[in-house]
């Protein structure tokens, strides 16, 4: 449908205006105050319940949604353009990028509805708008705004025919230099550069899309914000609301234990039919009041008022898979929250400060609450937990990310052993070893602070080790009775980690073969994770900050993989550290065997092979098999047992050939029965390496005949690389020919047959299924994949 923003008079305007103006470089240097008048923010957003308004939510929004956020989302968001929401177009555009690693100083933070609440805000902060700020016509809003000759630049300059683009005049790196120019750059731009409007790098949008774009430019954009809430959803943020800002200590402590935990998250009610997400956020105003947010770099800053409310804000940034972790809220939620912090019998004699060093360290800031109830709380929904040092304030960042490996598996400590009195009071004393980088705020000076985290963790540690040689004497209940079970009903037991080069996922369930390591996380551990990664990490910190950040969680890992290892032989355990860290540097050598090696207790299990590793897997995969969930098996897939089979041919993938391969491979197959959904699959390539304790030089770490692949029935991971499409009967044939990739030009023969190319005419096409395959299968987790790590291969 065609939007009626303007009179076939206007509309014919609008098509001429283009037409003489568009590409024509004979404009360069318009003087554009004298001809369409001063720049000044406009007011664009019109109320919900109008016609206008329903004609933007109708027609334009689903076009920059599935056409323009789905690379314009993020902190990665090139030149900070977050087209996610109404406000973040008008807010408009930034050069300078958030992810910068050599900053000497933390830069000011540019967060989308936290740290400025209008237009003229953003304006005082440096953006630049996309939309045209002048006169309001036809002529200037489609000639003066940056947005409108991007999409006329496009369609007056499409793709080339090539199939791959010539990369000398297309840079497709996530670090490329970001030209983000202004309405007076764009005539310099459009001469530079003819080539790439927008979508960039991506075939032109198509006609009716960029006439429905065009002519509600030329209309002055009117946009609408999202709906408000029913009223029985409101009636449930004031019951929550409600529960969340008690006025005892213990109520105040514990809903600021929560907050600090599911600050990132997107809260919704698992019984409606159709949830809105919220987020939890400070406020200076009570419930009943309109939200008055507390805008600080980190959930645990000082909020600078005496009381602090906890309430509900509507999500009003569109849903994209990136960012988006949904945790459900319902009675028994709330129930459960009462039995663990509010049945048990202690008192809370005073709230904690918000001194840094006070309050970046978890363990003494909450020292009052029960261990096991913080415990409880983050494992209940430990994919949610683990998962907001992923999709949490690094959406991107390979150095980040370098600090794990490609794929291991997750377990937890039994929480019965976070319920010892002798463990309590052994965190009591070990708080001051438990310090983390976040006290030092976002300026921070890498190489001394290392240092003295080092000593630190190495004191805790020993002293950590001194304590299980106590309570494990002999042996005897160093089982796997010690890893949690989930109660035999929760699939949080297990998870699977892939790392993606500068992203990663989190999933539920023990995925792919055995991998080389695992984690077993207690407590203390995955409470120091999240202060280090989501409450306490800040990605506008300067070098220093990002540095120390990844440099410390070298020792959370190793600590978590030391729990693991110390369910195998005292010999075992040695040779398989020396084997994850390979030619690892001398002070991470040292470290390796003084501090995180010294438990020496045998192991309890009993093992009758010389492979104990592969038995121990086994031996839990066994014990978890009742809640490890299966949701990625290929066995899931709606095909023909011959068409898995060559699937599974495909998962055998291993060495040179898995390396040509992308990290990530998404994949749709259209049954042999027309009656069944196209089936989606992904195809993840697990880079091996001989140590990942490198800071900056990843690749002469890396093994690459030890590269594998795992193939999963769904989507996993939120960057594709590149996007199949075939029919079920070409599934023997591409099995078949992947046997024979082996360089880099038998690859692009395999995309010939079976890709989509980012040059693909069917591109948005695809691009639409796949992402409503996705929002029809997951409704709850689902959201708008990101293309900026798309392939041009």
């Amino acid at each position: 449908m065609r939007l009626p923003f303007l009179k076939h008079s206007n509309r014919v305007a609008v098509i001429l205006f283009t037409l003489i103006f568009s590409g024509c470089a004979v404009y360069a240097g318009f003087n554009y105050d004298q001809l369409y008048g001063l720049p000044e923010p406009k007011d664009r957003i019109v109320p919900t319940t109008t016609p206008i308004a329903q004609r933007y939510l109708t027609d334009v929004k689903p076009v920059i949604e599935n056409r323009c956020v789905v690379c314009h989302a993020c902190y990665d968001a090139p030149c900070q353009l977050k087209l996610s929401s109404a406000e973040g177009i008008d807010r408009g555009a930034n050069k300078e990028k958030v992810y910068e690693g050599t900053r000497l100083l933390a830069a000011n933070t540019t967060r989308m509805f936290i740290d400025a609440q209008t237009t003229a805000q953003w304006r005082d902060k440096g953006f630049t708008p996309v939309l045209n700020e002048r006169e309001q016509s036809p002529e200037a809003n489609t000639q003066a705004g940056v947005m409108a000759r991007m999409l006329q630049l496009k369609q007056a300059h499409p793709l080339p025919s090539d199939t791959v683009l010539n990369p000398d005049n297309w840079d497709f790196s996530l670090d490329r230099d970001q030209q983000c120019p202004t309405i007076e750059e764009m005539d310099q731009y459009e001469q530079a550069y003819p080539k790439w409007g927008m979508p960039y790098g991506l075939p032109q949008i198509s006609q009716n899309e960029n006439d429905t774009l065009m002519e509600w430019l030329a209309a002055g954009a009117p946009m609408t914000s999202v709906e408000p809430p029913s009223s029985a959803t409101l009636a449930k943020v004031r019951e929550w609301e409600t529960f969340l800002n008690g006025d005892s200590l213990k109520e105040q402590l514990v809903s600021r234990y929560i907050y600090e935990h599911l600050f990132v998250s997107h809260l919704y009610f698992s019984d409606e039919e159709k949830p809105v997400f919220f987020k939890l956020v400070r406020s200076k105003t009570a419930p009943g009041s309109p939200v008055d947010l507390i805008a600080t770099r980190r959930p645990f800053d000082d909020p600078g008022v005496d009381r602090v409310y906890y309430r509900f804000e509507l999500v009003r940034e569109t849903i994209v898979d990136k960012t988006h972790m949904p945790y459900a809220l319902n009675k028994s939620k709330m129930a459960r929250y009462d039995e663990l912090f509010f049945e048990p019998s202690y008192v809370v004699s005073t709230l904690p400060g918000y001194e840094p060093d006070l309050a970046a360290n978890p363990l003494m800031a909450f020292s009052q609450l029960p261990a096991n109830a913080r415990y409880r709380f983050m494992i209940d929904n430990a994919q949610n937990t683990i998962m907001g040092f992923i999709k949490g304030p690094v959406c991107r960042g390979q150095l980040a990310l370098n600090v794990i490996n490609d794929r291991f598996w997750v377990f937890f400590v039994a929480p019965e052993m976070a319920n010892v009195p002798s463990v309590n009071t052994f965190y009591a004393e070990q708080a001051h070893n438990l310090r983390l980088p976040a006290e030092k705020e976002s300026n921070t000076l890498p190489l001394t602070n290392w240092i003295s985290y080092a000593k630190q963790q190495g004191r805790f540690l020993r002293a950590k080790n001194e304590l299980l040689n106590q309570t494990f004497e002999n042996g005897e209940h160093l089982t796997t009775d010690l890893i949690w079970d989930g109660d035999g009903s929760n699939d949080n037991a297990t998870l699977t980690i892939f790392r993606h080069f500068d992203s990663a996922t989190v999933a539920k369930g023990l995925i792919g073969e055995h991998p080389k390591t695992a984690w077993v996380l207690d407590y203390s551990l995955i409470e120091r994770i999240h202060y280090l990664l989501v409450a306490g990490f800040d990605v506008y910190g300067n070098f220093g900050h990002q540095l120390i950040t990844r440099m410390y969680m070298d020792f959370l890992r190793m600590e978590g993989e030391s729990n693991f290892l110390s369910l195998l032989p005292t010999e075992t355990r040695r040779q398989e550290l020396a084997s994850w860290y390979q030619d690892s540097n001398q002070h991470l050598s040292l470290f390796i065997q003084g501090d995180i090696n010294a438990f020496n207790q045998p192991t309890g299990v009993q093992f009758n092979t010389d492979n104990p590793k592969k038995e121990l897997f086994n031996m839990l995969l066994d014990r978890l098999n009742d809640v490890s969930s299966n949701r990625f098996a290929l066995s899931n897939a709606q095909l023909t047992p011959a068409s898995i089979a060559a699937l599974d041919t495909i998962n055998q993938l291993k060495g040179k050939q898995a390396t040509l391969f992308p990290e990530l491979t998404f994949i749709v197959i259209e049954p042999n029965d027309r009656t069944a959904q196209p089936q989606l699959f992904t195809l993840v390539r697990n880079s091996a390496h001989k140590n990942i304790s490198s800071l900056f030089d990843e690749e002469s770490n890396r093994l690459y005949e030890q590269d594998d692949v795992t193939l999963v029935s769904g989507l996993l991971g939120s960057y594709p690389g590149a996007f199949w499409h075939l029919q079920e009967s070409q599934l023997p044939k591409l099995a078949e020919q992947i046997k024979t990739v082996n360089t880099e030009q038998d690859y692009r023969k395999l995309l010939d047959n079976y890709a989509v190319r980012r040059t693909s005419s069917d591109f948005w096409s695809f691009s639409d299924k796949l992402n409503q395959i996705y929002r029809d299968s997951y409704p709850i987790e689902a959201g708008l994949l990101d293309y900026n790590r798309l392939e041009n291969r």
